[in-house]
């Protein structure tokens, strides 16, 4: 192999790391049989000896949240939701990084990002998608636009997990910063100043 060919090929391999792959969620019937089979397994504790929390949480608590994931809980429905948004993975700092990425109808939408917390999920922030990118359907006007982007932090959801310490928030921040510059240049989002938002229309 020459040099030049070695050369492109490690640069192909990089291109593919970063590549913007399309995702959906689907998980195995088999595994939710177990998950529940496992939680209808649980072993509880004796119930505490005083009628508040101050002993910690309630083992009535414990078992109604168990029962509630056991048999109310309706996976295929969130399943259903998620998959009815664009979602993708990228390879960053050697960890795929989940994200729905929903563009705004809209011209000049701005390119937000919404991170949930710990512990959490992006499935919380999946009610704020439409009003944030059509706003017009919700009392607002097109200038309100905005093209969402939603990243499963690092070891939630369906981000890889991490392997070494080292993933704190300003790691994270720094790799939402990859995140958006690499969708950037996939979308060519046309840049929009901040402060055009509260110049008058």
């Amino acid at each position: 192999m020459t040099q030049a060919t070695a050369t492109q090929r490690t640069a192909e391999q990089a291109a593919d790391n970063t590549a913007i792959r399309p995702f959906r969620v689907n998980v195995p019937e088999s595994e939710l049989t177990e998950l529940r089979r496992r939680i209808n397994a649980t072993k509880f504790p004796e119930r505490e000896t005083v009628e508040d929390a101050t002993q910690g949480v309630q083992l009535a608590t414990m078992q109604a949240l168990a029962r509630y994931w056991a048999t109310e809980y309706d996976w295929r429905k969130i399943e259903a939701k998620m998959n009815a948004l664009p979602q993708f993975l990228t390879e960053i700092d050697g960890l795929d990084i989940h994200f729905i990425h929903v563009r705004s109808k809209h011209e000049n939408a701005l390119p937000l990002i919404v991170t949930h917390g710990w512990p959490g999920s992006i499935t919380e922030q999946m009610k704020i998608i439409d009003p944030l990118t059509n706003p017009t359907a919700h009392g607002g006007k097109a200038s309100d636009a905005f093209d969402v982007v939603i990243p499963s932090m690092p070891g939630y959801g369906f981000s890889g997990k991490p392997t070494t310490t080292g993933w704190d928030p300003a790691h994270i921040a720094r790799a939402w910063t990859i995140l958006m510059k690499r969708l950037d240049t996939r979308n060519s989002w046309r840049k929009v100043a901040i402060g055009a938002r509260s110049s008058p229309n």
